[in-house]
């Protein structure tokens, strides 16, 4: 059983988290040996770097945990933690100097690119050697060309910020009318909404004038049928008493009779 363990089981697990963070660095850094291209081990360093840190952070939560614990250890196992303690400072300072190595390696790596990019010395002296061969007026001359460029690139900038004011202006128009023209939409379809509620309104108001007149035909309808029963029972009985003559549409009975006596 591992003597760490024995004394606290948040102390194994602290040291077993730094034992997986230092073989982490150890196989980083020997990836990083075989890396050739610059921004491929600046990326690698900066990975080895936060691992790094994050191990300086776990020995000094296992520096607290085994300060808690001291009062209740012997000398040996105080001892015995503390020894370890250092060998994880001790592992962690090598990689941390591997770390500044490589660092200062890239840096001056980076160093010798850009004075290798940068104009070279023969081109210095060349151009030395063209202005000390130009007589004043040449000088000149050349000064004011370069001069007439400047300003030709100054006016050149001033148009395509004025271009660019303007295309802003003409879009903020444009925005502004399209927000008008969708506020004009939006009050056509409320007016829309208002005169279709008018026309529902209107045509519930019709259905029952509609309704309300083919009652009133209906009640005509059977008056009619009523008065034409009448007509058809007093022709076919006109001797029923129970049925009085219907006004204006049949002469009395005895009216009837004096006139089938004179023909």
């Amino acid at each position: 059983m591992d003597p760490i363990s024995a004394v606290s089981e948040e102390l194994a697990e602290i040291e077993g988290q730094i034992n997986d963070i230092f073989r982490a660095l150890s196989n980083g850094f020997q990836k990083l040996e075989k890396i050739k291209d610059a921004n491929r081990q600046s990326r690698q360093l900066e990975e080895l770097t936060d691992k790094m840190r994050d191990c300086k952070s776990l020995i000094k939560d296992f520096d607290r945990e085994v300060k808690s614990l001291e009062s209740g250890n012997d000398a040996n196992t105080n001892r015995m933690l503390n020894d370890r303690r250092q060998s994880m400072v001790k592992e962690l300072n090598s990689y941390v100097a591997l770390k500044k190595k490589y660092s200062s390696n890239l840096a001056s790596n980076n160093k010798r690119v850009d004075l290798f990019d940068g104009p070279g010395e023969e081109h210095m002296e060349e151009n030395v050697l063209l202005a000390s061969n130009m007589s004043n007026q040449e000088l000149m001359d050349k000064g004011n060309s370069m001069m007439d460029d400047t300003d030709q690139a100054i006016e050149r900038g001033k148009k395509i910020v004025q271009e660019t004011i303007n295309v802003g202006t003409d879009t903020s128009a444009a925005l502004k009318a399209q927000t008008e023209q969708m506020s004009r939409v939006v009050n056509e379809l409320d007016s829309i909404h208002f005169s279709l509620k008018k026309a529902s309104k209107l045509v519930k108001e019709i259905g029952r004038q509609v309704a309300t007149d083919k009652c009133i035909m209906a009640f005509l309808v059977l008056i009619v049928i009523g008065v034409i029963a009448i007509i058809i029972v007093k022709i076919v009985n006109p001797n029923n008493k129970d049925i009085r003559d219907i006004p204006g549409l049949a002469p009395p009975a005895m009216t009837r009779r004096l006139l089938w006596k004179d023909y």
